[in-house]
């Protein structure tokens, strides 16, 4: 791509984007807040859409070089747009996230009969991760901050490993860059979504296994280390309390400090943002295997310790918050 051409890409992004903000409100596709949200007036959501035309976009000038990719995260994007504006049964949105991660390991070449076992811990996995990162959306700012703290190093290391295309790369960093025009601000114009966090997960998660498959260096998962531990440990503590995890909260780590400590929500969305960033620039300067695995294991060990940290200070004040609201969990 040249400079003209991405300048286009970037006015057609912005356009597709202001497009579907008239359609929304058209339509009635608001955030309206609750008990449980860290808004207070009504926001456009499914801004996050912007992710899927840019991908498409990159397809359709790339003579759609990933089908089977570009099928799953159309798919899971749809589904997903639907639940935004009316709840959808989980076992449907689990069947077609099921459906979209096996289109994925198809277009890597993964999918096998004889090693079936890797295919189902694959499959486990990709769920996994694309619907942990869906749970970290929940603030202005964080998933497009966030996820450009991700797509940065990933572009910095296709320049010399080439695991992709790097249009597709620029495709999907332009399209955030648009989502953060409207969204990482104080007063957002609109929610990414979980057309938006979904779809990027997705895109993500097909980048890093496109990178993992090439190099066979899974430390390359700590790219995405500060939302792994929230996640994660947030749905450990979850369990403790014997809640339903299908069920909304305000319990990860960056949720206490936004609402219960009342940080900024941009300034808590910029601390992960340049958190992970730190991180994956860290790995990137280490080039022996066996440091890298140690550097790994001290990031994993020192993010739960402050998480745990984090919460054992602060949880007690949303707590207070619940009871005040009545509510026992």
């Amino acid at each position: 791509m040249n400079w003209i051409f991405l300048l286009i890409v970037f006015l057609l992004l912005v356009i597709a984007e202001l497009i579907y903000f008239k359609i929304a409100d058209h339509f009635n596709i608001i955030d309206k807040p609750n008990e449980r949200s860290s808004h207070s007036k009504p926001v456009i959501r499914g801004g996050g859409i912007i992710f899927l035309v840019g991908i498409w976009l990159y397809a359709a000038a790339a003579h759609f070089n990933y089908p089977y990719f570009l099928t799953g995260l159309t798919l899971i994007a749809a589904v997903s747009f639907l639940d935004d504006m009316h709840s959808l049964p989980r076992k449907l949105r689990l069947a077609i996230h099921t459906l979209s991660i096996l289109l994925m390991l198809w277009q890597l070449q993964l999918l096998s009969l004889e090693n079936w076992w890797l295919v189902a811990i694959l499959l486990f996995a990709g769920v996994g991760i694309v619907n942990l990162y869906n749970f970290m959306d929940g603030i202005n700012g964080i998933t497009g901050g966030y996820s450009l703290a991700v797509l940065l190093p990933l572009w910095y290391l296709n320049q010399s490993l080439q695991f992709i295309d790097d249009n597709f790369i620029i495709a999907i960093l332009l399209s955030d860059l648009v989502f953060c025009f409207f969204n990482f601000r104080t007063k957002a114009r609109c929610f990414a979504g979980d057309v938006g966090s979904v779809g990027m997960a997705f895109v993500i998660l097909f980048l890093l296994a496109r990178l993992i498959v090439q190099t066979l260096d899974f430390t390359y998962l700590l790219f995405l280390a500060v939302y792994g531990i929230d996640a994660g440990l947030t749905i450990v503590h979850r369990l403790r309390l014997h809640e339903n995890l299908g069920t909304a909260h305000r319990k990860h780590c960056y949720q206490l400090l936004a609402n219960e400590v009342k940080w900024p929500h941009v300034a808590v969305a910029l601390g992960y943002t340049l958190l992970q960033f730190v991180i994956s620039a860290g790995l990137l300067l280490i080039s022996q295997p066996a440091c890298r695995w140690s550097y790994f294991i001290i990031i994993v060990v020192a993010l739960s310790i402050v998480y745990l940290l984090l919460v054992k200070k602060y949880y007690p004040l949303h707590e207070a918050y619940l009871k005040q609201c009545g509510k026992k969990t």
